[in-house]
């Protein structure tokens, strides 16, 4: 049953450990010497939903641009209930701290330390800092590290925690022709490794080539791109299928301000599994469902 169903469609492709009936899957992914495209903005969605079942969408966004670098988070739809934190500014700057947010619907806390965050070429902190989310009087949302005193505090103080689960990351890049991203396409999962590559005549070819590679597997390879500039392909990680979509007529037609356009994104239910396994079927309030989308601008 498995080795049947996981063949069933010769243009999926199977990001996993297991063999693949793809020729695509087991194949080496371009290992270029180009420097990948800088993040300029992350912003990552994140659903919460607290003890009384009420829901609340929160937006966490890193930038990093020529004068200014920091964070911004959002609240639901109401413009209002927004925080916005510069950590590059001499003047107001504040790395570390608490705000509450004026809210109709929730009360809102934020707790924040960021002084000793370590960056690499992005603009998100990858270690050394804390964002601390709580929504009425719940812990809704942990972001970094939880070894600081502040933090042990609010954890202990706090009677109940909501559940919270990154629904959609959002990543703006420029530079090269080299994009790489990590995401978690599953609960239960692991991080993947996300590569997006386009060749062109400077490196031999003829005509621009896109390959797209998970875990350092080649997923997509898309010949004559200026020709095949839009399209989808479904792939299979962690046992789930994967909409990959591109788009990157812009490159070639729209050249001076438009941008690529890449989603991976999840199916949820039964009808999503490679195979159909009872210990994979989830249950309704269980299913999960990601997206992953990277807008990708070639600097001249």
């Amino acid at each position: 049953m498995r080795d049947f169903v996981s063949c069933f469609n010769e243009n999926a492709i199977n990001v996993s450990h297991s063999s693949s009936c793809s020729s695509f899957s087991n194949n080496a992914c371009i290992s270029p010497a180009l420097i990948p495209s800088v993040q300029n903005t992350v912003s990552c969605f994140y659903k919460i939903i607290l003890s009384s079942q009420k829901q609340l969408l929160v937006t966490v966004t890193w930038f990093k641009k020529h004068t200014a670098q920091g964070l911004s988070i959002s609240f639901g739809n109401e413009s209002s209930t927004s925080f916005k934190l510069n950590t590059s500014g001499r003047l107001f700057r504040k790395k570390k701290g608490s705000k509450i947010i004026d809210s109709d619907s929730f009360k809102i806390e934020i707790f924040w330390d960021l002084s000793s965050a370590k960056y690499d070429s992005g603009p998100a902190p990858v270690d050394g800092f804390y964002v601390l989310v709580m929504v009425d009087s719940e812990i809704g949302l942990v972001l970094g590290d939880v070894k600081e005193e502040t933090m042990f505090k609010k954890l202990k103080a706090s009677n109940s925690v909501a559940k919270s689960s990154l629904i959609s990351r959002q990543e703006h890049c420029s530079g090269n022709n080299l994009y790489v991203s990590k995401a978690k396409f599953c609960d239960t999962g692991i991080e993947h490794d996300v590569l997006i590559k386009c060749s062109d005549e400077n490196e031999g070819l003829r005509y621009p080539v896109l390959a797209v590679c998970i875990d350092k597997k080649t997923v997509i390879r898309v010949k004559r791109l200026q020709w095949n500039f839009r399209g989808n392909q479904t792939i299979f990680v962690d046992g789930l299928l994967v909409d990959l979509m591109w788009d990157v007529h812009d490159w070639f037609y729209n050249p001076s301000s438009g941008s690529a356009v890449f989603m991976f994104k999840t199916r949820n239910g039964i009808e999503s599994r490679l195979w159909l396994e009872e210990k994979l079927v989830q249950k309704d309030e269980e299913r999960f469902e990601f997206s992953l989308l990277i807008f990708a601008c070639r600097s001249p």
